[in-house]
């Protein structure tokens, strides 16, 4: 499935074969993000990222950059993330070259002039104000605060407008040398191209070099707060509930990964029949996890009409009661593993997941799965034992949520908030 080889003072690489696949996808892992930043380089991480794309050695405008991929047939763009930040591209296997050394360009070679870092202030400031304006979105940001507290987990990753207006060029300039080094990067590849061939385009284009990488601060005792509530004029009531879950890694994580598909992964869970189809109080419904180093969640999120909030939150708690007091039958088990397993199936059929699939493991995970291992582990999952982990997660003093609905008064929605 994949070959592994970590080069003296650089990248560590890894590959996929994909014989007859005519796209080749490269993500450039570097491990760093926001979780690295203090209270006066907030936003840094995500800073750098869009600062990359402004100008390099070989491509020293976004015209000359954007054009060495999208000219070539292929996309190109990056993220940034609590501990990561992922720079990728797509494009036709021909172009490998090109691919492997527009990249390279973006990590090891960015100019970051100060005009540059000027203007992409304001437009930063502009992304910022557009997730705020979205609060189906911003529901996610204020649940980061109120669980995580003030610490670099809680905080926006790409900072607030402060931060961001008043960053210096000097921080950005500092966070790049310390951490986008090319012995602090993954190499992910997937598509019909061997692994040797990767290697000398890898060693080629990111050269070598070590730095010195600052270490993150442990999670905070989690949640931090139980409730937090914004007000807004708007139609529609966003409300996120959540609970303190499992570390990345962790021993359950396959059991917490069908619990959570039982519980709100597609059309077929239990929270879009029960709070959309039977009840009518939401359109969007849905739960998700998150993993990272030393701690996670477990999150659920409704729109709803705002007169229907605290019956929404009752729904949710239901089935939360539910996953946590009545063992699933055989036949749901076997739907969700089903469900779970083939959607992993289908997706890594394509060359840009299964360069992701790859790369996110080998940057983050203490070991790297293959497509039938991965299975093998869904398999391992039975019915208690995925309650177990249910009954250790699903606690009324765990609980937090955050809002953003029409002024109301909070205690009703304190009320609300009750799983025993």
């Amino acid at each position: 499935m994949f070959e592994r080889t970590k080069l003296p003072d650089g990248p560590r690489v890894i590959s996929a074969r994909m014989p007859g696949s005519r796209s080749l996808s490269i993500a450039v892992y570097v491990l760093a993000g926001s979780r690295l930043e203090t209270r006066e380089s907030a936003g840094v991480a995500h800073f750098m990222e869009h600062v990359t794309f402004k100008g390099t050695r070989e491509y020293p405008t976004t015209g000359a950059v954007s054009e060495a991929i999208e000219g070539r047939g292929g996309s190109c763009n990056a993220a940034t993330d609590r501990e990561t930040t992922v720079y990728w591209a797509r494009l036709p296997l021909r172009e490998a070259e090109r691919g492997f050394g527009v990249l390279s360009e973006l990590v090891v070679r960015p100019l970051l002039r100060d005009a540059d870092i000027s203007r992409e202030r304001d437009i930063i400031v502009e992304e910022i104000r557009s997730y705020r304006d979205d609060s189906g979105q911003y529901v996610f940001n204020l649940f980061d605060r109120a669980f995580f507290g003030d610490t670099p987990l809680g905080w926006e990753i790409a900072g607030d407008e402060e931060s961001v207006l008043a960053l210096p060029e000097s921080k950005i300039r500092d966070f790049w040398s310390s951490t986008y080094r090319p012995g602090n990067s993954v190499i992910s590849v997937a598509g019909d191209i061997d692994h040797a061939t990767v290697l000398d385009l890898v060693g080629r284009n990111f050269g070598t070099g070590n730095g010195v990488m600052p270490s993150f601060n442990p999670a905070p005792p989690v949640p931090c707060e139980r409730i937090s509530v914004e007000g807004r004029d708007i139609a529609q009531a966003h409300v996120c509930i959540g609970v303190p879950a499992l570390r990345r890694d962790h021993p359950d994580q396959w059991a917490l990964e069908l619990m959570n598909t039982v519980l709100g992964e597609g059309s077929s869970s239990r929270l879009f029949q029960k709070v959309r189809e039977e009840a009518g109080l939401a359109y969007d419904v849905h739960s998700f996890t998150t993993d990272y180093a030393d701690v996670g969640t477990l999150q659920v999120y409704a729109g709803v009409d705002p007169d229907d909030l605290p019956a929404a939150i009752e729904a949710v708690l239901v089935e939360l009661r539910r996953l946590r007091d009545e063992p699933i039958s055989i036949e749901e088990m076997e739907r969700a593993r089903a469900y779970a397993g083939g959607r992993l199936e289908l997706k890594l059929e394509e060359s840009r997941h299964v360069s992701a699939w790859l790369g996110v493991q080998e940057a983050l995970h203490d070991r790297v799965l293959t497509l039938d291992e991965a299975l093998a582990e869904l398999n391992e999952v039975t019915p208690d034992h995925m309650q177990r982990v249910a009954q250790t997660l699903l606690r009324d003093d765990r609980l937090c949520m955050s809002v953003i609905a029409p002024p109301r008064s909070t205690s009703e929605l304190e009320r609300a908030l009750q799983l025993n």
